[in-house]
């Protein structure tokens, strides 16, 4: 069974950090390119940043570029976001998501991903 965990959400003031990981079981990431994606209440669910199976290649957001970070180590199976410089804008669920196997490339389209965690929730005040 594919299992896909976030953590590492929370509570912060605008301008402040957070870093979320995401632990994936039961499927290599290893041949699959990953993302990160979030949903506001009443939003629909967008792409953040996604990367390639070899963490070279990254797409970001235009509204978190040069504040977000996404990476990934395929040998503990996991992929992280770091956050910096967070915004009211950036309060939402977000949620961790893995492509088929073989499916290497990123991409920031929903429809693109197949297995997907339950998120976490990230929430900032101003």
């Amino acid at each position: 069974q594919v299992q896909l965990v976030e953590s590492g959400g929370g509570s912060v003031q605008a301008g402040g950090s957070l870093r979320l990981s995401c632990l994936v079981t039961g499927y290599s990431i290893r041949g699959a390119a990953v993302g990160w994606f979030r949903q506001a209440p009443g939003n629909k669910r967008e792409g953040v940043a996604a990367i390639d199976t070899r963490d070279e290649y990254a797409f970001i957001a235009s509204s978190v570029k040069g504040r977000f970070t996404i990476s990934r180590d395929n040998d503990k199976n996991s992929v992280y976001l770091d956050m910096t410089s967070l915004k009211p804008g950036d309060t939402a669920m977000y949620y961790c998501a893995a492509r088929e196997y073989d499916r290497y490339l990123p991409s920031l389209l929903v429809d693109d991903y197949a297995y997907w965690g339950e998120g976490t929730q990230v929430t900032v005040s101003s």
